[in-house]
């Protein structure tokens, strides 16, 4: 059982993050801020897919006005990503911004950061405080290793805005370096109790860039470290949020959408195992509902391999066995693999539905 680090709760709009919260799932959008309904288009697509925050840049001044309109159409809390110039944090937290992420490796002015400090105390939206290992501040001494230098830039700024009466505050140290990101996290999470936030930065093309978040993450998160988590990937921002729940599910911190369970192929399979998954997982990607499904390529083993399956298939040459929780309930011929396993999940999940309902009628 993965002991969670305590940290203490702060809200981003209608979002608890920390305390017994559970783990958020947050992206980022990939259209021009500006284009106020291309990126209200990508938050809804966001919302649906399961994404609880999101972020948006805010590269200049037209951008963090357009927050008001975009905060219009959706249903999300929205963080404002700011660098450089303090007066778009500002102007984006005046326009409906939930919170805010700042570098402190870009914006240094204490008076600048005094300045949005005031704003956000009076609006009551949280700060993240940004940390990248490609953008830090000068060293204003040696560092034994870029994690240091992280976790020491973290807590200047922590000092400062607690200094500023604010502790509205969620910390992140990433780096595309796995080991570095984990060093780093490791460093602060006995340090302070503000909730932080969990990436790998610039993780890349899909195919690696999944292996490399879900690797540096899934430490941390099996290590009770970490209160929401971004993946991000060169792709659109819908599958950074399917992999966040992959990595969730995987460790059973959070229940979200199907899972498919399949096995691998061998010499023993007797049909094409392969594309019968890959037609199952075209499926379950227009379910959101939690269930877990299993197509496995023997019939001697796969009810008993897959037993904690909610529904599943283990198929032999010219016909399948379907099974729930592995006990098989019916024989199907080849023909009829994919619907039968299909009609199976939508009789188990109808079924999930109408419990609560029968339970409220008592």
């Amino acid at each position: 059982m993965i002991v969670r680090r305590s940290s203490n709760p702060i809200r981003v709009g209608t979002v608890t993050i920390g305390g017994d919260a559970p783990i958020v799932v947050q992206s980022m959008t990939k259209t021009d801020t500006r284009n106020i309904p291309a990126t209200a288009a990508q938050i809804e697509e966001l919302t649906d897919c399961g994404c609880e925050i999101v972020r948006l840049a805010v590269p200049d001044m037209e951008a963090a006005q357009a927050i008001s309109a975009i905060k219009q159409n959706i249903s999300i809390p929205i963080i404002a990503d700011i660098h450089f110039d303090y007066r778009l944090a500002i102007a984006a937290l005046k326009a409906g911004a939930d919170g805010l992420r700042l570098n402190p490796g870009n914006i240094r002015d204490p008076e600048q950061i005094t300045k949005i400090v005031r704003v956000a105390k009076e609006r009551q939206a949280p700060i993240r405080i940004g940390i990248n290992a490609g953008s830090l501040p000068p060293a204003s001494k040696p560092y034994p290793s870029i994690a240091e230098h992280m976790v020491c830039t973290a807590l200047e700024q922590i000092h400062l805005l607690e200094s500023l009466d604010f502790d509205l505050i969620k910390i992140s140290l990433k780096a595309f370096d796995v080991p570095t990101t984990i060093e780093a996290y490791r460093a602060i999470a006995s340090k302070i109790l503000y909730p932080l936030h969990l990436g790998i930065t610039e993780a890349g093309l899909p195919k690696a860039g999944i292996v490399r978040s879900a690797v540096g993450i899934g430490i941390l998160l099996h290590e009770g470290i970490g209160n929401t988590i971004r993946v991000s990937l060169s792709a659109h921002p819908c599958e950074e949020v399917k992999t966040a729940y992959e990595i969730l599910k995987c460790l059973d911190l959070r229940q979200h959408g199907p899972t498919l369970i399949s096995c691998p192929s061998c010499g023993r399979a007797e049909v094409d195992i392969i594309s019968l998954a890959e037609s199952v997982d075209r499926y379950l990607r227009e379910i959101s509902k939690p269930i877990k499904v299993a197509v496995m390529g023997c019939i001697v083993n796969g009810p008993g391999e897959a037993k904690d399956a909610d529904v599943g298939i283990a198929c032999g040459k010219g016909k399948g066995a379907i099974f729930k929780k592995g006990k098989v309930v019916r024989t199907v011929t080849e023909k009829d693999f994919l619907n039968a396993l299909m009609a199976k999940v939508k009789n188990v999940l109808n079924k999930q539905v109408r419990v609560p309902q029968q339970s409220k009628s008592y």
